[in-house]
């Protein structure tokens, strides 16, 4: 279980229903935008390879489709506050509101700490009764918890709706070896740099800073991706914890092999 534990919007200003209408191939009506020819540097600054098929690639295939519902929610609630009938669309608007009256990374800060204090951390055993579900914004706003990775969704899908170009967010699953756990997070470039928006932190630090993190996964609006080479930043334990849920998922998938 992740240790806690899109799609590109249009701003939260001139959110429109037929926005989901001009989706890109494979994700027609979720309001995506098409990809740039040429793909930018990653996260944590390693190469990465596409999944195509497996449980990583189905769930986050899931999610964004699920935010496409709630695309027309939010569309609807932007266009009439007052008659907007779900709170969580309310909640989630004027955290976007905030964001978008700031500048840079001032922006990228208030959707940290904003989301991180509206969403009080809870496993997904004790809220679902299940394991590795990862909820869509409006359910975390709506139930008002969420382990990491749904807090790392509501802010990918936040820091879009407040206006940062999809080319520059990314969700990345991590393994922390201190703890031996893996853990999810947001990450968002700015002026060529990529910022780490963690649940466990209202600091934001740049990745190349978040050296107690081992990167496993990437997400982002084209799809799931493995990180070829992540090794293990200086200076961290090179202990063998339990196999993780990202492991598992990954062995599952059949784009790594199981540790002896």
């Amino acid at each position: 279980m992740l240790a806690c534990g899109l799609m590109g919007l249009g701003p939260a200003s001139g959110l429109k229903a037929e926005a989901l209408h001009s989706a890109p191939a494979g994700f027609e009506n979720a309001g995506f935008e098409k990809p740039a020819l040429e793909k930018p540097a990653e996260p944590f600054g390693l190469p990465t390879s596409p999944l195509l098929s497996g449980g990583l690639h189905q769930k986050w295939l899931g999610v964004q489709h699920r935010l496409a519902d709630e695309m027309v929610q939010l569309a609807l609630c932007d266009s009439d506050r007052d008659g907007c009938v779900s709170p969580a669309a309310l909640q989630l608007l004027a955290i976007v509101d905030a964001a978008r009256a700031r500048e840079g990374r001032a922006r990228f800060g208030e959707i940290n700490r904003a989301i991180n204090l509206a969403v009080r951390p809870m496993s997904d055993l004790a809220q679902h009764g299940e394991i590795d579900v990862w909820s869509s914004p409006l359910v975390t706003f709506s139930r008002g918890a969420g382990d990491c990775e749904d807090y790392a969704i509501a802010k990918f899908v936040g820091l879009r709706l407040a206006g940062i170009a999809p080319e520059d967010l990314r969700i990345v699953i991590v393994h922390d070896p201190v703890r031996g756990e893996d853990h999810a997070i947001a990450a968002a470039r700015l002026d060529g740099r990529w910022l780490t928006l963690d649940n466990r932190h209202m600091a934001m630090v740049g990745d190349a800073d978040a050296r107690h993190y081992r990167p496993i996964f990437v997400l982002d609006r084209d799809g799931a991706r493995r990180y070829e080479a992540a090794p293990l930043m200086a200076g961290m334990p090179r202990h063998s914890p339990a196999p993780t849920v990202a492991l598992t998922i990954a062995l599952q998938a059949s784009v790594i092999s199981e540790p002896n």
